[in-house]
């Protein structure tokens, strides 16, 4: 199983609080809807299998089922997969919330989705490469696969850590460590090696005073990249 004990510890601990729009998650919420229509804009969702790892709290996982996929979401910590179920039944979103790693699902469906999305997930894991991987083996040829990471450079060390947890106070301090961030020229040389073809890579900017986020052409910090198998 692809997972590190202390980064699934660190986001146990927080799982009452995900669905706060003004707390911790806060970042979350506000990246969440440009991350759904970039995903909406690219893949026909209404009716197609969506399968969301790592899906935390529910955040993006409720987006797709709103706009008609049929959702399901997996999580290795048990706190984010409650939080998630009482959200969405409070919100009568059926999302299939399992407890599961990448992997099972791959090796007990493999090419069983029609989409996968993994959002801020590849630079938690301790080998990302075979991670993606493992995301390929989910879909079938023609799926698609939207990833979401932060780059590896100075200015993304400056904002993303050091601004972001550090000055700011946007996300919990400890979030991001600068060793796993992921360069997008990697992450296109791990998904070649799985198969996947890169479609479209832009970056996401939130500018921390007014709240605003967009996509952009600088992928020098947040980036959402799409493939296809």
């Amino acid at each position: 199983m692809n997972a590190d004990a202390a980064e699934l510890a660190k986001f146990e601990a927080s799982a009452s609080a995900f669905w706060d729009s003004h707390g911790e998650f806060r970042p979350l919420h506000l990246l969440n809807p440009v991350r759904a229509r970039f995903i909406a804009e690219r893949s026909a969702l209404a009716g197609s299998r969506v399968l969301d790892v790592g899906c935390g709290g529910g955040l993006l996982a409720e987006a797709l089922a709103r706009a008609g996929a049929r959702v399901t979401a997996i999580d290795l910590a048990p706190g984010m997969i409650e939080v998630a179920r009482l959200h969405a039944a409070e919100s009568s979103l059926a999302v299939d919330y399992r407890l599961a790693a990448a992997e099972e699902l791959a090796a007990a469906e493999p090419g069983g989705f029609d989409v996968v999305t993994c959002m801020e997930v590849l630079e938690h894991v301790p080998d990302p490469a075979a991670m993606t991987a493992t995301l390929a083996r989910l879909l079938p040829p023609g799926g698609a696969l939207f990833v979401s990471t932060v780059n590896r450079n100075l200015r993304s060390f400056l904002l993303a850590i050091v601004g972001a947890e550090y000055l700011l106070g946007l996300i919990p301090r400890g979030t991001h460590e600068y060793e796993r961030l992921i360069r997008p020229a990697e992450l296109a040389r791990w998904a070649r090696a799985a198969g996947l073809t890169l479609e479209t890579i832009a970056g996401i900017e939130l500018n921390p005073f007014t709240e605003r986020v967009a996509l952009s052409r600088n992928v020098a910090v947040n980036y959402l990249a799409h493939f296809r198998r």
